[in-house]
């Protein structure tokens, strides 16, 4: 009798009959296309709110640029659709000593090497360079272990399909960060020198860095 009212198929041989069975139906009507209602907004709200799907490695690495250290970790978009006006945005928080001698959580934001692309098709590695105004000069990793040091990143983008802006973040903490290493190439070439797509196999793999400054 309710999938019957709920749906509008009708009763067939069987009919409502009298006041009660009747204010039945109509309430078996209002709350079947409340339900209705409501189950559709939420299925349409999950299914086509864009997400950006980013895959991040699984480690990030302090490497060497020239004669100055560079932290850095790599992104790509896991996604067939492209990203527009994709920007970057790293923080690193620590635990510091203040004034009166309590150990407070400070967050201080790192300058990259580029912090946007216009569209982000295949992989990006995003580089900070560790020079004398970084928050991060001069200190070791034991260090940056013992302040319990976390990376923060967040990415912010326009899905092409949808007209939407999308967000990514990710965070690093000390113990996740290799030191003196770079990431492997991830680009597979042909015969004749170009590039001819990625290997995925060696998108988290990183390589002792030879010879560091």
């Amino acid at each position: 009798f309710s999938i019957h009212t709920s749906a509008t198929i009708g009763y067939g041989s069987t009919v409502p009959v009298g006041l009660a069975t009747n204010i039945l139906v109509a309430l078996e009507s209002v709350v079947s296309l409340l339900g209705l209602a409501v189950v559709t907004g939420l299925v349409f709200a999950r299914f086509s709110r864009p997400v950006a799907d980013i895959l991040f490695s699984e480690k990030a690495v302090m490497s060497w640029i020239g004669n100055r250290r560079a932290f850095q970790f790599r992104i790509i978009n896991a996604r067939n659709n492209q990203i527009i006006d994709l920007h970057v945005r790293l923080l690193v928080s620590r635990f510091e000593t203040n004034a009166s001698g309590t150990e407070v959580r400070r967050y201080y934001p790192l300058s990259l090497e580029r912090e946007s692309v216009v569209f982000f098709p295949l992989s990006w590695t995003i580089v900070h360079i560790i020079d004398e105004n970084s928050p991060l000069y001069g200190v070791t990793q034991d260090q940056l272990c013992a302040a319990g040091a976390e990376f923060l990143i967040l990415l912010t983008g326009m899905d092409e399909t949808f007209s939407q802006v999308v967000n990514a973040r990710s965070s690093y903490r000390a113990d996740e960060v290799i030191w003196d290493a770079k990431f492997t190439d991830i680009f597979v070439y042909d015969p004749e020198g170009r590039m001819a797509g990625i290997d995925m196999k060696r998108f988290h793999d990183t390589a002792p860095f030879s010879n560091p400054p």
